[in-house]
């Protein structure tokens, strides 16, 4: 069982990276890839829960936005965490993300909703990276909202007026970045149109150009015909196939597992990699 997308209280997760392993091992996960958003600062904890029989592929989680606009998330996997370059991308992106939470919280007070900066740093996690599912949590805590998903639904989505983005690499600046940290780049959800705007499958060639190694099709928010084209594309492409649950604990309806990744797919996944860096305890 291969789950290459999950996230923990380093990011937008509710779940440590202690905690997150022993559920993976508990769910019967093989492989785990630990994706937080822009920071590799849970990894040393996952590593240390980690045991057999799992094996942990480290990761990041990167934002992007295309030239026209568009929020695309890339899945940085097996690269080089000492690696100064890239750590210096997911540095530059976390720190956009705080005047980026500001204007949001703006736009929400100027139309009345109780919500204040205040209220979003007490539901952020010590150490994580800032994201809309604690603006989310906030919200819920004051009463706006009752979920994480409700939230997002009537308020955060990408087509929101209140949806505000933050500077962020483009696609291929982050592929280029992952591959010369030795890593392999998967291109998140590329297709979730229920989050708002999505790539366009045109995009895919440039992407592959700057050294894009796989798509992740299975994905709860892909419906059938959207998986159905993109493994099209992946196959015109070369492309490796991933599945994966982006658990996030209890923030959001995903369990661990939910999609998984053919073994066949991530042994050529890792083989892509510059070297062998899957943590075998």
């Amino acid at each position: 069982m291969i789950d290459l997308h999950t996230h923990t209280t380093a990011s937008d997760g509710t779940d440590s990276p202690f905690a997150l392993v022993n559920k993976a091992l508990s769910a019967g996960i093989t492989v785990l890839g630990l994706t937080d958003h822009d920071t590799t600062s849970g990894w040393a904890e996952a590593v240390s829960a980690a045991r057999k029989p799992i094996s942990l592929a480290l990761g990041a989680e990167i934002s992007t936005l295309t030239e026209d606009g568009i929020s695309v998330h890339m899945l940085g996997l097996l690269f080089d965490g000492e690696n100064s370059e890239i750590q210096a991308m997911l540095s530059d992106a976390r720190d956009t993300r705080i005047p980026r939470m500001k204007k949001m919280v703006e736009l929400l007070r100027s139309d009345g909703f109780a919500i204040t900066m205040e209220d979003v740093i007490a539901a952020t996690p010590e150490g994580a990276t800032l994201g809309r599912p604690h603006l989310a949590d906030a919200l819920v805590k004051n009463g706006v909202v009752k979920s994480r998903d409700e939230a997002f639904a009537e308020l955060l989505t990408n087509d929101s007026k209140y949806y505000v983005t933050h500077a962020t690499p483009t696609p291929e600046v982050a592929i280029r970045t992952i591959v010369a940290a030795g890593g392999v780049a998967v291109i998140a959800h590329p297709m979730a149109s229920r989050r708002g705007d999505v790539i366009s499958t045109s995009i895919f060639s440039d992407l592959v150009a700057a050294g894009l190694h796989g798509i992740e099709i299975d994905h709860r928010d892909h419906t059938s015909s959207e998986r159905t084209e993109l493994r099209q594309v992946a196959a015109e492409l070369n492309l490796v196939i991933t599945g994966a649950s982006d658990y996030h604990g209890q923030g959001k309806l995903n369990s661990l597992g939910e999609n998984l990744t053919d073994p066949a797919q991530w042994e050529r996944l890792e083989s892509l990699a510059s070297q062998r860096r899957v943590v075998t305890p």
